[in-house]
């Protein structure tokens, strides 16, 4: 059974993996979840570790907190925090220490929640922060969770995708190191992350024309070649093109004007050519409620837009309120893929909306 053939239901079952033992997540998790009104907008199920939950609920002094067991989705409450053991005995917690052990469990938490997302009997998923050395092993061999899924989903044109209320901004090129960037830029690959920004923006955010917005790659975005040739040569012969395609994507801009003034706050949606191009601005304005999304999958994935947070665990200071949108967003997405989908079969109701929008408009 594929993500788009199983059963829909009006309450969304959003798996989540409980990311690195050692970290912040349980913290994190345990804060979102012990929140009752969470159970009316969807159905949690954490892929974890029974003892592991009991640990971190004592450090969090949440002494009343409990997990229903599980063994599937299927037997999930959807009145209480559902928990699916990933493995059975005892397991060694370091905290605020990268360590093997937690970076296999973080492993086996990923592979059998995606397995069951793949299967359909979860809705969407929600990732918890992982420690990118100590999981690398034969089973995980990626830079990060965007190209995990992008392999497990078989997947070619992705986005990472950073969003809050204020900004989504995706990466031309993400987890790499900067002086490889340059010779990754191609036209091909511009082209393909501005339509995968501008059928996401469309399909996930229902934003019917989404306008976009490119950064430059080189300082003053090559200042006509003088600073870098890549804006001339790779970047305005793309922008253009989609341009006639009646896509409403503009630039190359200048990043740091760009962000240093409202600029930013004009468009649908802005892509960024590497990652601290288009992260440092997201997380100067938006740390607080960041959400890191997985845009072009044929399933929603989301995760907090911050790491395991070594330096906070144990001392009950770690804020839930990334996760808890990360989760927000996952549902709404999900929600809006599925109306989306519904209207593609009867285009009959975007004319009303139009004439709706019409009417108030005096037009």
């Amino acid at each position: 059974m594929t993500p788009e053939q199983k059963v829909s239901t009006d309450r969304v079952k959003v798996g989540i993996t409980h990311g690195d033992i050692n970290g912040i997540s349980y913290e994190i998790i345990l804060k979102v979840l012990q929140d009752q009104r969470i159970f009316d907008l969807f159905t949690p199920v954490v892929y974890g570790h029974s003892k592991v939950a009991a640990y971190y609920r004592n450090s969090v002094n949440l002494p009343e907190f409990n997990f229903n067991l599980v063994k599937s989705p299927e037997q999930a409450n959807p009145k209480k925090p559902n928990l699916i053991n990933i493995m059975e005995g005892e397991v060694k917690i370091e905290m605020g220490k990268p360590s093997k052990a937690a970076g296999e469990l973080a492993v086996r938490s990923l592979d059998l929640a995606a397995k069951d997302l793949k299967q359909g009997k979860l809705d969407v998923i929600v990732t918890a922060p992982i420690n990118k050395h100590s999981i690398q092993s034969d089973d995980f061999h990626f830079p990060g969770h965007t190209e995990f899924f992008a392999e497990r989903f078989e997947t070619n044109d992705y986005l990472m995708l950073m969003v809050s209320d204020q900004l989504r901004i995706g990466v031309v090129t993400a987890h790499l190191p900067l002086r490889e960037v340059p010779s990754k830029l191609s036209a091909e690959l511009l082209e393909s992350k501005i339509r995968v920004l501008n059928d996401g923006l469309m399909r996930d955010f229902n934003i019917r024309k989404p306008r976009i917005a490119v950064m430059g790659l080189n300082p003053h975005a090559g200042e006509d070649g003088l600073l870098g040739s890549e804006e001339n040569e790779i970047m305005i012969p793309v922008i253009n093109k989609l341009s006639e395609e009646n896509i409403l994507v503009y630039g190359p801009f200048p990043a740091d004007g760009f962000f240093g003034t409202d600029a930013y706050t004009k468009f649908d949606g802005i892509l960024a050519m590497y990652h601290d191009q288009g992260l440092i601005p997201f997380k100067s304005l938006s740390f607080k409620n960041g959400v890191n999304y997985t845009m072009g999958l044929p399933i929603v994935r989301t995760s907090p837009a911050h790491g395991t947070a070594f330096e906070l665990v144990g001392k009950n200071m770690a804020s839930p309120d990334p996760l808890r949108a990360a989760m927000y967003l996952a549902v709404d997405i999900f929600r809006n893929r599925k109306t989306n989908k519904e209207i593609s079969k009867d285009p009959l109701p975007f004319s009303l909306i139009d004439e709706a929008n019409n009417q108030e408009s005096g037009q």
